[in-house]
């Protein structure tokens, strides 16, 4: 086995590293955002607006990421429509593809996450903070969203895992993140176990600083219900 190579890539697997880990936080940061009004409209009394957001989470959770990659970066190129529109200086890049495709999917997953969450609230939360006369505004700032996230901690903290995963997925269409130098490597020094064990390594080292540092978040704003329960 060549480590030589490996240690002369390091510095690529660093840069490759950088992208992997802004790929997965972007993605994750606006689907959040995404995310929470979307998991009331999921929960919506409004029969359409409801089914509205479930076709939307149903087409996204029900395919595989990388034909949703496919058909952003290479089917919206098809429709000149798109071609000759302001967005396609945006929609032709790479990058832009990959992170709406990431967005759209977690955000599927993580819209169904969070509803399920607000479905497991316990009615007496609502009903105490209806009768100490908050409006539906302050409802969701003070008691619903804050319930909603803590009790949707664990199943989140496994949708970030597989974003982080996902963005292996990015070497398809271009990007040097981890995988895409691991492929680099492969093709330019005719060499395959290395460069993937090295990207292996560096997926399993950040998913253990993820999981670590998600145990404490957990402790520290869900501990409460590990106590409930026990």
């Amino acid at each position: 086995m060549n480590w030589t190579v490996i240690a002369e890539n390091l510095p690529l697997y660093a840069e490759g590293a950088k992208l992997t880990l802004f790929l997965a936080f972007a993605s994750l940061a606006i689907s959040f955002m995404l995310a929470v009004p979307l998991a009331f409209l999921r929960n919506s009394r409004v029969t359409a607006v409801r089914y509205a957001v479930l076709s939307y989470t149903l087409v996204f959770r029900g395919t595989p990421l990388l034909v949703q990659l496919f058909l952003v970066y290479f089917g919206l190129a098809q429709f000149e429509l798109i071609r000759t529109s302001i967005l396609w200086p945006w929609l032709s890049s790479p990058m832009v593809c990959v992170l709406l495709t990431f967005v759209l999917n977690t955000t599927a997953y993580t819209t169904e996450i969070f509803a399920g969450g607000l479905r497991h609230i316990p009615v007496g939360e609502i009903e105490a903070a209806r009768a100490y006369g908050m409006s539906r505004r302050t409802q969701a700032l003070r008691i619903l969203i804050p319930a909603m996230l803590t009790r949707s901690l664990p199943l989140y903290g496994n949708e970030m895992i597989m974003m982080l995963h996902a963005t292996s997925l990015a070497s398809t269409v271009t990007l040097l993140e981890t995988t895409g130098v691991a492929r680099m490597i492969t093709l330019t020094d005719y060499i395959q176990f290395e460069p993937y064990v090295t990207a292996a390594a560096i997926y399993l080292a950040l998913t253990f600083v993820l999981v670590s540092g998600f145990q404490v978040v957990q402790r520290r704003w869900a501990g409460y219900l590990e106590n409930r329960i026990g």
